[in-house]
């Protein structure tokens, strides 16, 4: 089995951190980021147990997981399916995962076999009423662990895939077992927008919804592009693991033009060979020619097709591309875009710029 590459316990200090102090409170919390953000390896460093133990000083790690749920590993289902089955494919996946987590169950002694024939059953399509009993073998599951102490945190990755699959009733049924285990069980969700704005974007009602997404409403964090540290440590991994060695400068030009963003230093890193012998300065040319290498302007696409409608707007306007309009809508994609890092305040001039300077090049390309 490939194992991830282990990050230091530093890493993402702040945002693990306050993550931590909200599980350590039995709290469930929502993060907010663009794409290209490092969202993976964050997740994956967030379901570590020495980072867990640093963290929240946990002294026996086998009673706390955290478990990344990926929707891209859903059973397929068809739109045409009912809500029971639909339903049964988030629990299934829910179990798979608890199970994969757990395996091979020690903690669960006579138990483990009573926990696998849960896990069967809930999978056993023969059975007519499989779909209508998932919650319930869920639940079934979930106890064992529950009734030995065991707190786990189910962290859900690209939470708008899931939004998009699965009905307002799983979230509903989520919100119950996690009333059930107030202080076991807790929820955290990675999107690239806050909840009620990507609710409303799908046209879910949020009356439905509204018992599940006010688990988070006082547990948001926006999640910007790597720290100093990080961003630097990112650049002389990769600078080891291609053999090449750069001066300090050079990183620093890295760092500068991608803002720190994972997705964008890697591409500029790899990209910096077409500039050998040009002088490193962050200006028009410069951008351009970075931006007509295929690796960083995808990433730069990935951030553009992670903002919402009224957040692309805005950057136009900040672009000079659009006239200006103040609105409560646009004060509400300037209140997104700042905590992302992608739009600061000059305060001296008084005035909004975009952020990293590829991106604000890339912008001026009218991406649209």
């Amino acid at each position: 089995m490939t194992r991830n590459r282990k990050q230091p316990l530093d890493f993402r200090v702040e945002e693990v951190s306050y993550v931590m102090q909200r599980w350590l409170a039995n709290d469930s919390c929502s993060l907010v980021g663009a794409g290209s953000v490092g969202k993976t390896n964050l997740l994956q460093h967030l379901a570590d147990p020495d980072v867990q133990a640093h963290y929240m000083e946990i002294t026996d790690t086998a009673l706390f997981k955290a478990i990344v749920i990926d929707p891209n590993l859903l059973v397929p289902i068809s739109a045409e399916d009912n809500i029971a089955v639909r339903c049964w494919s988030g629990y299934e996946l829910l179990m798979h995962r608890l199970y994969m987590a757990f395996h091979p169950f020690d903690l669960l002694g006579e138990d483990a076999r009573h926990f696998s024939n849960a896990y069967a059953v809930l999978q056993d399509g023969t059975n007519p009423l499989y779909a209508s009993m998932g919650l319930r073998y869920l639940e079934i599951g979930l106890e064992f662990f529950m009734q030995r102490g065991v707190s786990i945190v189910f962290m859900f990755d690209e939470f708008e895939e899931m939004l998009r699959q699965m009905p307002a009733k799983f979230f509903l049924t989520l919100r119950g077992l996690r009333d059930a285990n107030k202080k076991q069980l807790r929820f955290l969700t990675f999107t690239r927008a806050p909840l009620n704005a990507i609710v409303d974007q799908m046209g879910i009602s949020r009356v439905e919804i509204e018992p599940f997404i006010e688990l988070f409403h006082d547990n948001v964090l926006y999640v910007g592009p790597y720290n100093e540290a990080d961003a630097r440590r990112m650049v002389e991994n990769l600078m080891k693991r291609r053999r090449r060695q750069y001066a300090e400068p050079v990183v620093d030009f890295i760092i500068e033009v991608s803002g720190g963003y994972a997705g964008l230093l890697r591409s500029i890193f790899h990209a910096l060979g077409s500039l050998e012998g040009q002088n490193l300065t962050i200006d028009d040319d410069t951008l351009t020619h970075l931006l007509h290498k295929r690796a960083i302007r995808e990433e730069c696409e990935t951030l553009w097709e992670s903002l919402l409608p009224n957040e692309k707007q805005v950057l136009k306007m900040v672009a000079g591309l659009m006239q200006y309009e103040s609105t409560v809508a646009t004060e509400r994609a300037v209140n997104m875009l700042m905590p992302k890092r992608l739009l600061k305040l000059d305060k001296a001039q008084g005035r909004l710029y975009i952020q990293p300077p590829i991106f604000a090049a890339f912008v001026q390309t009218n991406p649209d």
